[in-house]
């Protein structure tokens, strides 16, 4: 069965189009994908992102657990309102999925995950959660809205008053609740932004009035774009149970200290880490003609092989890059296997743009 999120009929009245996207109905454009990109990086677009998973952890040994829980620590002492990037691994140190997790306080946390993993994600959670005191409630009845761009405060602040307090002051990767809402500082795009977790029932009313204060939709190939170019990790392509952190370009989201402190899949990779790794992310920029494509083979300098994992057209650069998984000892040049073109690529560290402005020399 297809999935439609409380935004579909207002998705089909602006003319998205509309594609299966991980067993849901979502907008892939809505006329233009360059535009779309250009708009975020420019002004201002909003996407609907109810399609991912929002779930409320609490009770007496909520911090205990999610210390355990995953790879990047929520800390020992509260931090209201602090957001946490981090991957949720297996044993053998495999990320079983990525996600941002909130620190609420005496509420206890909320955690957002990927469309695609939550079956998955809520069995995992829940048979890691067995042997601590807490609760874990989905909630599926709520809808969830990004607002990203430059443009995307300004806009977006006079729809927040008087539901949430105080939301002209939220700092980047920062939340806070309101009245019936919760606003968060973070976004999936190299952009400034919010994202708005509401109840489904309210999501059209606030849908049409950030489209009448200017705000545009845009779809999934935009948000494609613009996370690629942010160099930001796309699950289930960039990396999955079967890659590492630590291959897949995460390392900064490993916490290693307290050495105390245990979490799931520590053991492996820290067994990795002394070994040594074969494979690193690294970034491409095509210097030729063409495209570059997820599983493209990559030839390096040496005659070592790696694959592109992500790979697009930058509107930004006007230009193709990619992410790939390249051996560890590979530098500057390489080729790529273009239909059998050997096209020659820049091996750059991501990301390719950050605040709409290029990161590549």
């Amino acid at each position: 069965m297809t999935l439609k999120t409380p935004l579909y009929e207002q998705h089909v009245a602006m003319g998205g189009k509309m594609v299966n996207f991980g067993g849901w109905k979502m907008p892939l454009h809505y006329g233009s994908q360059i535009e779309e990109h250009h708009r975020v990086r420019r002004d201002v677009g909003m996407f609907d992102v109810s399609h991912m998973m929002i779930v409320d952890l609490e009770g007496p040994q909520v911090r205990e657990f999610l210390r355990y829980l995953l790879a990047n620590d929520v800390g020992a002492g509260a931090r209201p309102g602090r957001a946490l990037y981090s991957c949720m691994l297996n044993e053998q140190g495999g990320v079983i999925d990525d996600l941002i997790v909130y620190d609420r306080g005496d509420v206890g946390f909320r955690m957002v995950v990927n469309a695609a993993t939550r079956d998955k994600d809520l069995a995992w959670i829940g048979q890691c959660a067995r042997h601590f005191d807490v609760a874990l409630q989905a909630r599926f009845e709520l809808a969830m809205i990004a607002v990203q761009g430059p443009a995307a405060r300004d806009r977006i602040l006079s729809l927040l008053d008087g539901r949430v307090a105080g939301a002209a002051g939220l700092e980047p990767f920062h939340a806070m609740d309101g009245d019936g809402m919760f606003v968060a500082r973070t976004g999936y795009t190299g952009e400034d932004g919010f994202e708005i977790m509401l109840p489904e029932r309210e999501a059209a009313d606030l849908w049409r009035a950030l489209a009448d204060a200017g705000v545009e939709p845009c779809g999934l190939g935009a948000r494609d774009t613009l996370r690629l170019e942010a160099g930001m990790n796309l699950y289930g392509t960039d990396m999955d149970e079967n890659t590492t952190p630590l291959e897949s370009g995460l390392a900064w989201t490993v916490a290693w200290e307290p050495r105390e402190r245990d979490f799931v899949g520590r053991a492996a990779l820290e067994t990795k880490r002394a070994v040594g790794l074969s494979f690193r992310q690294a970034g491409l920029v095509l210097e030729g003609r063409g495209v570059l494509r997820n599983d493209q083979r990559v030839v390096c300098g040496s005659g070592e092989e790696g694959r592109i994992t992500s790979g697009t057209y930058s509107p930004t650069l006007g230009r193709a890059i990619a992410l790939a998984r390249l051996p560890v000892d590979a530098t500057d040049s390489c080729e790529v296997d273009i239909r059998g073109r050997a096209v020659p690529a820049r091996i750059v560290k991501p990301p390719f743009v950050r605040n709409g402005r290029s990161c590549i020399q």
